[in-house]
């Protein structure tokens, strides 16, 4: 593995979320703490596409305390409670324009056995495949990130040891409205056959690569 090359603020804007949500499938997903260094490989996103998005926290232009990372530069850490679980969206676009991705799920490749120890008794791929169970196999239990940016933040996207996806499967987004005006759009975005997506069918996986050429 290559040193790491934490995604600069440019990589989340001058082009839509969707495709950057798509352009972070295979990117590495990396929090370094006292534990060490923690994370994977990203195979699950999500888009959310601000004031006309009905699915958004940002939607018809809301701004609130909740929501005011959304507000701030391409690149800003995002962190919020649903469930009494902790996700994590990264900001995209300019200032003012608030819009995100939400990632919702990592296969392992660093610090397995302590990700496993900050989530005893979840094996196998339950370990990660979730937007709120990534976050607690790497030890975030607050908000305290929140406003840093991934390009300086001991949470960062590394964008030099990427792989590739054999396939891309686009679909609705987990957990929202399905009869508001966004609720069937597309933009969820996996790797087709990974076992560590959310909601995923065994019969479905593909044992040997996990999706990857």
């Amino acid at each position: 593995m290559t040193s790491i090359q934490s995604a600069p603020m440019s990589f989340f804007t001058n082009r839509p979320t969707t495709e950057i949500a798509r352009d972070l499938l295979g990117t590495h997903l990396l929090y370094t703490s006292h534990q060490g260094t923690l994370g994977g490989l990203i195979v699950e996103t999500e888009a959310y596409v601000g004031a006309q998005d009905t699915a958004a926290h940002a939607y018809n232009g809301r701004r609130t305390p909740f929501s005011e990372p959304l507000y701030h530069e391409p690149g800003t850490i995002y962190i919020y409670q649903l469930r009494g679980f902790f996700l994590f969206d990264i900001v995209t676009q300019a200032v003012d324009q608030p819009q995100g991705v939400l990632i919702r799920a990592i296969e392992p490749t660093h610090g397995l056995a302590q990700m496993q120890r900050n989530r005893p008794n979840k094996p196998g791929v339950n370990l990660t495949n979730g937007p709120g169970k990534l976050m607690g196999a790497l030890g975030i239990h607050d908000k305290q990130l929140t406003f840093k940016n991934v390009a300086t933040a001991p949470l960062t996207i590394d964008l030099a040891n990427r792989q590739h996806p054999r396939h891309i499967t686009t679909a609705p987004r987990i957990g929202v409205n399905t009869e508001a005006a966004s609720g069937q759009l597309p933009y969820r975005y996996f790797i087709t056959g990974n076992p560590y997506v959310s909601g995923t069918l065994k019969k479905d996986w593909d044992r040997e690569q996990h999706g990857w050429l």
